[in-house]
């Protein structure tokens, strides 16, 4: 005799609250979150001349940065360096300007 189950089904009431959805929601993210990428000087120094060396030819720029576990990438012109706030300002390919921390850089690439 087979047992005749509802399978996922008799869960289902469970997840009827949008606060459990939500939290389920927060879960499935935070198991994919990664560590900050730990830079040594050399990198550090290595990325600030790709940088200053793309503001000097206008060169194109993908700028890798690290933002709550997340890694997401900004392309675009290096428009400024600002020592007092510690960023860097940029104008991306649609026209919008964007100012990325120092700290938060993880990865500079020249696109020439």
């Amino acid at each position: 005799m087979r047992i005749r189950d509802r399978g996922k089904l008799k869960f289902m009431p469970a997840h009827f609250m949008p606060e459990h959805r939500a939290l389920l929601r927060e879960l499935a993210r935070d198991a994919l979150r990664q560590p900050k990428p730990l830079l040594d000087e050399y990198e550090i120094l290595e990325m600030e001349n790709r940088i200053c060396y793309a503001m000097e030819y206008t060169y194109q720029v993908k700028i890798t940065k690290w933002d709550d576990g997340f890694s997401y990438e900004e392309k675009g012109h290096v428009h400024f360096l600002d020592p007092i706030r510690k960023e860097v300002r940029m104008v991306t390919g649609d026209g919008s300007a964007i100012a990325i921390k120092f700290a938060d850089i993880i990865a500079v690439e020249v696109v020439e």
